[in-house]
């Protein structure tokens, strides 16, 4: 995997200031657009283009912070996904479950306040997962001498289950503004 912090020239973090990332990738593109390789050789035109897509991947994976938290996670040599994280507790499945009954019931009402009440809640949710999993991998990857961070992989591991709830709360939160835009 391509270390997207590298390709960015910034430290591996979590909480991260998106609007800081956001002007690094368009000097990046800027950079490496195609039309400065116009008179270059081939094989210069192709690095930059290569170049090019790895920075906007690189972008795709910092701002989504699902996707970053993956990404930290694989840097430091833990698996994540379906296969590898912890099942999450029947008490959140019910939560969770409860909250999309309730978001469905909205919906079929056409209870835009309704929905957008839910979307808040589960924003408030998102935003107290995305902070701990900040703080974990702020423990995970401190700075341990010269060399850099070295992930704590007993820390990281106690992270990881806030990956699974962060999941639960895009899903819920993007069918929250799927419905926003049916209904405006």
């Amino acid at each position: 995997m391509n270390d997207p912090f590298k390709i960015f020239g910034v430290a591996r973090r979590f909480d991260i200031d998106l609007v800081e990332f956001a002007k690094i990738h368009r000097v990046l593109s800027r950079a490496l657009h195609p039309d400065k390789y116009a008179q270059a050789g081939a094989s210069e035109r192709r690095a930059a283009l290569e170049k090019a897509a790895s920075v906007n991947e690189a972008w795709r994976v910092l701002r989504s912070p699902v996707r970053r938290a993956e990404a930290l996670f694989a840097l430091a040599g833990v698996a994540v996904g379906e296969n590898h994280e912890p099942k999450p507790g029947v008490e959140f499945l019910m939560e969770m479950l409860e909250e999309r009954e309730a978001l469905a019931e909205a919906r079929a009402a056409k209870d835009l306040a309704k929905v957008r009440a839910l979307g808040s809640a589960m924003a408030a949710r998102l935003a107290e997962t995305e902070a701990k999993l900040a703080s974990g991998f702020a423990k995970s990857f401190a700075p341990t001498g010269p060399t850099g961070p070295e992930p704590a992989a007993a820390e990281l591991a106690m992270v990881v289950p806030f990956l699974g709830q962060l999941r639960f709360y895009t899903r819920f939160l993007d069918e929250v503004s799927l419905i926003e835009e049916e209904n405006d």
